[in-house]
């Protein structure tokens, strides 16, 4: 099996309809794609055919993938079926299980991977629910809404649309 070059891999947890995958991507030789998919290689390519909507290409066959917002939740559609979609980045994963799980206090709303903000949701001062989107970032053609993790004011929202943002860089502040 080639090895992923180590510069700007990704690793991601994925979990559709409730089964959860890694996933490795990387860009190889001639900024090609390389991905693992619970450690299986595979052929992908994939360019972005609309407004989310993916034309992807894995292991030889072809795929357009429309990802959709439903209550909330993400779903991809893929050859007429719907999908419960959830994408994470582990090691914010870790980062925010470790932080502790008591949610007194301000609570800072980070970036889980490297992206641009395409979009703030709700302005500074606005009252929030647990789990009600705040910003959204995309990073490799995928949107990722960032919630907030407690019920709150927005104290401060700190990034601005348009703006790339690395992993771990506060995107707001909810009080």
């Amino acid at each position: 099996m080639p090895t992923l070059c180590v510069c700007s891999e990704m690793t991601y947890e994925v979990t559709i309809d409730g089964t959860t995958h890694r996933v490795e991507m990387a860009r190889g030789p001639e900024a090609r794609l390389q991905c693992l998919l619970d450690g299986r290689e595979l052929s992908v390519d994939a360019v972005e055919a609309g407004r989310d909507v993916l034309s992807i290409v894995i292991d030889g066959r072809a795929w357009e993938v429309k990802r959709e917002r439903v209550g909330g939740d993400m779903h991809l559609m893929i050859a007429g079926e719907r999908y419960a979609a959830e994408v994470r980045d582990p090691r914010s994963f870790r980062a925010r299980k470790s932080a502790g799980a008591g949610l007194e206090g301000p609570k800072k709303l980070v970036s889980p991977m490297p992206g641009k903000v395409v979009r703030v949701l709700v302005a500074a001062g606005t009252e929030v629910e647990a789990g009600q989107g705040v910003i959204v970032v995309e990073a490799m053609k995928m949107q990722n809404e960032i919630k907030s993790p407690k019920k709150g004011k927005v104290s401060k929202i700190v990034a601005v649309e348009g703006a790339t943002v690395n992993a771990g860089e506060a995107l707001a502040i909810v009080e």
